[in-house]
């Protein structure tokens, strides 16, 4: 048999504790934790037993952080090995072939796909690997080798594949920031085609892993809403919904960014479509412009509105939702009677609920009358784990047709 890569080390949670993993969640946290036994090391996957140590699975140690164990599983496996994991990477790739366009995709999304800390997004045949967990850590390299091996078996050949763990969050971890090759080094632009818009992608110097690859779907739904529309796009990044609307047909778009760069890949994007004399992007401060073009009193027939995550904490949500009232009070004003305004909210923080309450008390604020037209989350390639709190839910897409309240 295997080797079993489970170490002899155990937890002991507090008695009372543990509710979240008893209700599905993946996350065990420092204050959890009566007692630890055997070989409890920085990265050993251990066991996990409640206060009269009852068995509630495997899962990885790390006392730097507050998030003390991630959970692999909740049953007895032996052993858990190298074909454990190979199964995992598996079962991540099956489920994209049913649920998405996978010429670029998310293939593995952490807690979600039930390998903790670890993101994989593939655009055409680059792939790009986030860890952001020193239990994963140690097997990306042969995680990545297997879905090779496993992509490999259905004709798609990967040139090469690039780190961005380059996020700060990796300091909880005690790791450091880290950005590479794995493997030989490649041509690291990459051009992909996303719901018939080409983009090209910098997997080394891009946000993220390069893309946002989440909001795929929604993208494709402001299609069509903009044939021959006069379209506004706030906080554009590399152009991604403007192009949709100018793919689809609108009279003119205009996208706003802060970042010159982000402005220079999204007219370059543009020309690459074809686009350039009906999409046009300019360097824009979003949260000082709206009101600006509020005063000179222009009028689109369709707002989006793509922030970044105004919050990232729970201690930060009150002033996050002063920041999505304000930009959506300004948004709904520069929508004509009648016409459509996107928006949206990327932090797992600001829930649906209260992100709901809020564009309604942005709507009431400038007396507009908001009629659904559908709520999105994001694309089933980043799939949301019900039963746990570990980010997997986060991204809200709400299309509203704005009226003037008469």
């Amino acid at each position: 048999m295997t080797e079993s890569l489970v170490s002899d080390g155990k937890i002991i949670l507090k008695k009372g504790e543990g509710r979240t993993i008893k209700a599905g969640g993946a996350w065990v946290f420092d204050n959890e934790i009566a007692e630890y036994c055997g070989d409890t090391a920085d990265g050993n996957i251990i066991a996990v037993h409640d206060f009269d140590d009852y068995f509630m699975g495997y899962g990885y140690i790390n006392s730097h952080s507050k998030i003390r164990v991630r959970m692999l599983c909740r049953y007895r496996k032996e052993p858990i090995d190298h074909a454990f994991f190979y199964e995992r990477v598996k079962a991540a790739w099956e489920y994209r072939k049913n649920v998405c366009d996978t010429s670029s995709c998310r293939i593995i999304f952490g807690e979600a796909d039930w390998l903790p800390g670890l993101t994989v997004d593939k655009y055409e045949d680059v792939l790009v690997v986030e860890s952001l967990a020193l239990g994963i850590d140690r097997w990306k390299n042969e995680l990545v080798e297997d879905l090779k091996e496993i992509l490999a078996k259905d004709n798609i050949h990967i040139r090469g594949v690039y780190e961005r763990s380059d996020a700060p969050v990796r300091k909880k971890e005690g790791m450091e920031p880290y950005k590479g090759f794995i493997g030989e080094p490649f041509d690291t632009n990459v051009e992909i085609t996303e719901n018939g818009v080409k983009y090209m992608v910098d997997v080394v110097n891009g946000q993220k892993t390069g893309f946002f690859l989440d909001q795929k779907y929604n993208r494709l739904a402001i299609q069509r809403l903009c044939k021959g529309k006069h379209v506004l796009d706030c906080f554009t990044h590399m152009g991604t919904f403007a192009l949709n609307a100018g793919i689809a047909g609108a009279a003119d778009v205009e996208g706003l960014d802060i970042s010159e760069l982000a402005v220079q890949q999204a007219t370059a994007n543009a020309m690459r479509n074809g686009l350039q004399d009906t999409v046009h992007f300019r360097v824009a401060d979003v949260l000082d412009e709206l009101p600006k073009m509020n005063k000179e009193g222009k009028q689109y027939d369709v707002v989006i509105l793509d922030p970044p995550a105004f919050t990232k904490s729970r201690e930060a949500t009150k002033a996050a939702i002063r920041g999505y009232r304000e930009i959506n009070m300004q948004g709904l004003k520069l929508v004509k009677d009648g016409g459509y305004l996107a928006t949206c909210s990327c932090s797992h923080f600001m829930t649906p609920e209260l992100f709901t309450k809020t564009i309604n008390e942005a709507a009431n604020a400038v007396h507009r009358r908001l009629r659904q037209v559908e709520y999105r989350t994001q694309a089933a390639d980043h799939p949301i784990l019900w039963s746990g709190d570990e980010n997997s839910y986060y991204l809200k897409f709400y299309i509203f047709q704005v009226c003037i309240d008469k």
